[in-house]
C-alpha cells in the first residue's frame, strides 16, 4: 500500500516560504540553502500532485491548493510541537495574560496566537492590545499582564544605552512613510499628516522629526489606534509612518524623492521575566519567542 501523508520537514519549509513570500527569505527562516529549499518544495509539489506556488520576479504566492495546504500545515506543525512539549513535560496548563503592541504584525497576529493556542490546548489565553508605552510601564506590575511584547525605535540613543535591558528582540522592521496607493506619488509639502494620540512613542518621534527637519505639515486626521490609522491612509486622508508589516491593501510606501526625512528601524521585543515568576510563564515566554520571531 502506498504511503499517505506529508513530510513534516517539507511542510515546515513550505510554511516558511509561504509566510515570507520568497524562497530566499524562507531559506533564512529554516536555516537551509536556497537550493535545498527549492528541492524540498519540488518534492512537496510532486507529493501533492499539483503546484503549490506561483513564482514571479517579485517572489512567490500560494495557489488555491497551496493556500489550503498552508492551513493544514500550520495545524499539523502545531500539533507535532504540542505532542513533543507534552512528552517533555513542557505542556502549558493554566491561564496566561499577554499584552501586545498593535504595531506588531497586525495582519498575522491572530493566526500566530491561534497557532500558540493549538500548540497548548490546555492553556487559557487572555490577550490585550496596548500602546508600547503602557506595556513598558507595566513591566514590573504583575497585576497588568504576565508577558509583554513591546516596540522600540532603533536610534543612536537606544543603541548607546542598549535599549530595553534584558529584553528579547524577536523582530526588526523598517519604518516607512506610507499613504494610499493612488496618492503616494503625489505626496508633497505641506504634507497632510495622519497621527495617533501623543501617548504613542512612534507618533511623538515622527512629529519631532518633521519639526527638526523643518518639513511643513498639517495634521489632517487623528486615529485612536493602528487599525484606524490604516483605514485613514487607505482612504487617502494623508501620510503617516508605519512599520513594514503594518502596511495593508491599498497602502504603500511613499517615493524616496518626496522630501521626507529618513526613518530608523523598529524592534519588537519580549519584556524580561520578573523575579519569582511561575514556571508556566517562563515556559510560555520561551514558546512565544519561537513563534514571534
Amino acid at each position: 500500500m502506498s504511503q499517505r501523508g506529508f513530510d513534516l520537514t517539507q511542510l515546515r519549509t513550505f510554511v516558511a516560504v509561504a509566510e515570507s513570500g520568497s524562497v530566499s527569505a524562507g531559506a533564512e527562516r529554516v536555516f537551509l540553502s536556497q537550493s535545498s529549499v527549492s528541492e524540498q518544495l519540488k518534492k512537496l509539489e510532486e507529493r501533492a500532485c499539483q503546484p503549490l506556488f506561483v513564482r514571479s520576479k517579485q517572489g512567490v504566492s500560494t495557489t488555491s491548493a497551496g493556500e489550503r495546504l498552508l492551513d493544514h500545515a500550520r495545524r499539523i506543525i502545531a500539533m507535532s510541537e504540542a505532542a513533543f512539549d507534552d512528552l517533555q513535560g513542557r505542556s502549558l496548563d493554566g491561564e496566561l495574560r499577554i499584552a501586545i503592541t498593535d504595531y506588531y504584525r497586525p495582519h498575522d497576529i491572530a493566526r500566530i496566537l491561534k497557532t500558540f493556542s493549538e500548540q497548548h490546548p490546555r492553556l487559557k489565553l487572555h490577550v490585550t492590545v496596548q500602546p508600547s508605552t503602557v506595556i513598558d510601564s507595566g513591566a514590573d506590575d504583575r497585576a497588568s499582564f504576565d508577558i509583554g511584547l513591546s516596540a522600540r525605535l532603533v536610534t543612536s540613543q537606544t543603541r548607546a544605552r542598549g535599549g530595553a535591558a534584558a529584553s528579547t528582540v524577536v523582530r526588526r522592521e523598517k519604518l516607512l512613510w506610507m499613504s494610499a496607493a493612488d496618492t503616494a506619488a503625489r505626496a508633497a509639502a505641506p504634507f497632510q499628516l495622519v497621527v495617533l494620540p501623543s501617548t504613542c512613542q512612534l507618533q511623538r518621534f515622527v512629529v519631532k522629526l518633521l519639526d527638526e527637519h523643518k518639513v511643513p505639515y498639517v495634521v489632517s486626521h487623528s486615529a485612536s489606534g493602528v487599525a484606524g490609522l490604516q483605514l485613514a491612509l487607505k482612504a487617502g486622508l494623508g501620510i503617516s509612518c508605519l512599520n513594514e508589516s503594518s502596511a495593508g491593501n491599498g497602502v504603500v510606501a511613499c517615493p524616496a524623492n518626496t522630501g521626507l526625512p529618513t526613518l530608523p528601524a523598529v524592534e519588537f521585543h519580549l519584556l524580561p521575566g520578573r523575579p519569582g515568576e511561575s514556571e508556566l510563564v517562563s515556559n510560555a515566554r520561551t514558546a512565544l519567542t519561537r513563534l514571534f520571531a
